[in-house]
């Protein structure tokens, strides 16, 4: 029986019937893909988003803000875009985001990735969407890439590109820069790509500050898409509701069969989000 969210048509035959070659490839970037170009990767994310499960609408933009860990007005305006007064009058800046069904605005599993790439790329006055919409632009343009957000060449030259677009369009400072590069490339390390460099699983941050560990998961297979612990596919929410109850860490960590720092660090991504 397919899996939930699956077509029961395997990778190759879908590529075949995009006209893509079914085996990877390692083209210019030294990234090794299953298709030929960049251009391919965006014609079979059109195939795939047809029926696969991570792009399908799961999450109020309630759900994702806390989720991300994002102010529920930012991702609004990511999503829906935002009205600006300037000297000609009010400006409607467009969203940066397309998400998986409006109205109401939901979203699905990609674009939960695209808005934590979004969250990235915050500088101490927030995401200028001016600019950066400017600067996903000017990438997909040079590269010929789709849905830059969610694509992986973001970790070899679209990233790059994009970078230093958007610090030129902001007037970043070289530090500016350099600190923005370092939280890009720590928000990309926590998102896993599968076989087809299709995201598959978030690992979104327990504390404001990034780390290594990445105890807590999102993935749109396990728990209609609601955050896990990644060990045991355990919902956070239902830690959290345990603790509530009455419930000791201790006993939890011993029921569930995980250390004491898995069930705090659970609890602690649900109170802080």
């Amino acid at each position: 029986m397919p899996a939930r969210g699956s077509t029961g048509r395997s990778p190759t035959l879908r590529s075949a019937e995009a006209g893509l070659p079914p085996n990877p490839l390692v083209i210019s970037t030294g990234v090794q893909y299953p298709f030929a170009s960049p251009d391919a990767w965006s014609t079979a994310f059109d195939v795939a988003r047809k029926d696969d499960i991570r792009d399908q609408p799961a999450y109020t933009l309630a759900e994702a803000a806390r989720y991300l860990k994002v102010a529920p007005a930012t991702l609004r305006s990511w999503v829906i875009g935002r009205p600006y007064q300037t000297g000609k009058g009010p400006v409607h800046f467009k969203p940066l985001i397309r998400p998986a069904s409006n109205p109401p605005p939901m979203l699905s599993f990609w674009n939960l990735i695209e808005a934590h790439v979004l969250r990235a790329l915050r500088t101490d006055h927030g995401v200028k969407m001016d600019a950066l919409r400017t600067a996903i632009h000017y990438a997909q343009r040079s590269l010929d890439v789709d849905r830059l957000l969610l694509s992986p060449e973001l970790r070899t030259d679209a990233g790059k590109l994009l970078l230093a677009r958007y610090g030129e369009l902001i007037e970043l400072s070289a530090s500016g820069q350099v600190a923005m590069r370092r939280m890009f490339n720590e928000h990309l390390a926590r998102v896993e790509w599968d076989n087809w460099r299709f995201p598959v699983k978030l690992y979104p941050a327990t504390a404001e500050t990034l780390s290594a560990a990445r105890p807590i998961a999102i993935d749109a297979n396990l728990a209609f898409g609601r955050p896990v612990i990644a060990k045991r596919g355990i919902t956070t929410g239902a830690i959290a509701d345990r603790i509530d109850s009455g419930e000791t860490v201790d006993a939890l960590a011993a029921d569930y069969d995980l250390s004491v720092d898995e069930i705090e660090e659970a609890v602690l991504y649900e109170r802080a989000a």
